[in-house]
C-alpha cells in the first residue's frame, strides 16, 4: 500500500481549511485517512499552518510521500531538512 501525506479539503464554499493527512494515494482526495497531522488555513493573515512535526517526521521515515503543496509547507516549517538530515 503506497502511503501519501496530503491535503483533505474542509470548509464552506470560497472559505478552504484543510487537514494535513496521511492516506493511501489510491484514495480520493476527501477519502478516509489513516491519520491526521495537521491543519491548513491558507485565508486567515498570515496563512495558518499547525503540523505535528513528530507524526510527520515518523511517516516520512515509514515511506510516505508528501505532495507538492505539503513538502512546501513542510519545508516552511523546518521538517523537510530534520528529514534530510537524519534526525
Amino acid at each position: 500500500m503506497a502511503v501519501s501525506i496530503r491535503l483533505k479539503r474542509l470548509g464552506k464554499r470560497h472559505v478552504p481549511q484543510y487537514r494535513v493527512v496521511v492516506i493511501d494515494s489510491k484514495d480520493r482526495r476527501d477519502g478516509r485517512e489513516i491519520e491526521a497531522i495537521g491543519l491548513y488555513q491558507p485565508k486567515t493573515d498570515p496563512a495558518l499552518v499547525k503540523i505535528d512535526e513528530e507524526k510527520a517526521l515518523e511517516w516520512l521515515r515509514k515511506g510516505a510521500r508528501p505532495s507538492a503543496t505539503v513538502r512546501s509547507l513542510l519545508s516552511k516549517n523546518g521538517t523537510m531538512a530534520k528529514f534530510a538530515a537524519g534526525e
